[in-house]
């Protein structure tokens, strides 16, 4: 049964993944608008439409999947709630961003939130989310002995702002190695390199943020990977950022193969 709060729904499912979606949502509460420049309002940095790719197919694999309802322009769930960098050395967005992936202001002159606002959306919005991603692990840790997540991200595939050049289609993070079973970063590059459709990487430009730095800890019976997908697999990159039916029915096979892989994956295996 569906779980809804007003930071997010969380649909438990019966296998031991959990699909988290920390960027889709793009609400920013009527009460923040006057902040922020008029474009802001149209949230262009989500993640668009990844609820539509991925949800029947963690229904018809029993996957738990948890979607957040607001913007990452008020706060963002995939960063540290002590705002440290993700990637020293390269342009970052923060834990209460305030620019656009292009580089530009996100809020009018003098209207950017203070420590105190910051505070204030950790806990309203941040805070909540993380309670019930680590309750989901830990029923799934509680039934079958140990947890998956899967972080689904995608983005435009050309942000000077933020990279060089044009990111791979694919970009799986397992921070390294250090998130999960080194035989789960091997079974899902293989997946990736055995088809040659869709460019790829693994622990390129994205490592994982956040999410799958602080839950990949697989001594704890907690493996995480993050999958960054550039929005050009299954959607426009321009305005009004549409669906592609038909380019995503071309992904969605390999997205269901990386995650019937994962679940094949046990601590027995």
């Amino acid at each position: 049964m569906t779980t809804s709060s007003p930071v997010f729904k969380l649909s438990p499912g019966s296998r031991p993944l959990l699909i988290s979606m920390p960027h889709v949502g793009y609400e920013i509460p009527a009460d923040q608008h006057h902040r922020y420049v008029p474009r802001a309002l149209q949230s262009e940095d989500t993640d668009w439409h990844l609820e539509a790719l991925y949800g029947e197919i963690a229904r018809e694999l029993g996957a738990s999947l948890i979607v957040p309802r607001f913007s990452r322009y008020l706060i963002d769930l995939n960063r540290p709630p002590e705002d440290t960098p993700m990637y020293p050395g390269a342009a970052n967005t923060e834990l209460c961003p305030t620019r656009f992936f292009t580089g530009e202001s996100l809020y009018l002159e003098g209207q950017a939130p203070d420590a105190e606002e910051k505070l204030r959306r950790r806990e309203q919005y941040w805070r909540p989310y993380h309670q019930a991603l680590q309750a989901e692990l830990d029923r799934l840790k509680a039934q079958h002995g140990y947890a998956l997540l899967f972080d689904a991200h995608s983005i435009r595939s050309e942000l000077p702002w933020l990279f060089e050049g044009r990111l791979p289609d694919l970009n799986l993070g397992t921070v390294e190695g250090k998130s999960c079973d080194a035989a789960i970063t091997a079974a899902l590059a293989d997946v990736q390199a055995s088809q040659s459709v869709y460019s790829q990487v693994v622990n390129g430009r994205f490592k994982g943020g956040y999410i799958t730095r602080h839950y990949g800890q697989p001594a704890h019976a907690q493996h995480a990977v993050q999958l960054e997908m550039c929005q050009r697999c299954y959607m426009s990159e321009l305005p009004p950022y549409a669906y592609a039916p038909e380019l995503a029915a071309q992904v969605q096979p390999l997205i269901r193969q990386l995650l019937s892989r994962l679940l094949d994956w046990s601590p027995r295996s």
